[in-house]
């Protein structure tokens, strides 16, 4: 049994306030780890190209509301 498998078993066996709690703790986790990864791709100028699309865009009258 892998890895992935045995987390996935242990996570159908949790109780219903435990699997609220991991939830939770998952959540936060996962959005940790996004943001780290977010900031190295802005700082390494990865995202660079699309701020820049962006902002020709904004200039050139090409918006729309989200």
């Amino acid at each position: 049994m892998s890895k992935i498998e045995e987390i996935e078993k242990e996570v159908q066996e949790l109780k219903p306030n435990e699997l609220q709690a991991f939830r939770k703790w998952f959540w936060d986790f996962d959005a940790e780890v996004w943001d780290r990864q977010f900031e190295k791709d802005a700082l390494s100028g990865k995202l660079d190209s699309l701020a820049e699309a962006a902002l020709k865009s904004f200039k050139s009258g090409h918006r729309s509301e989200i």
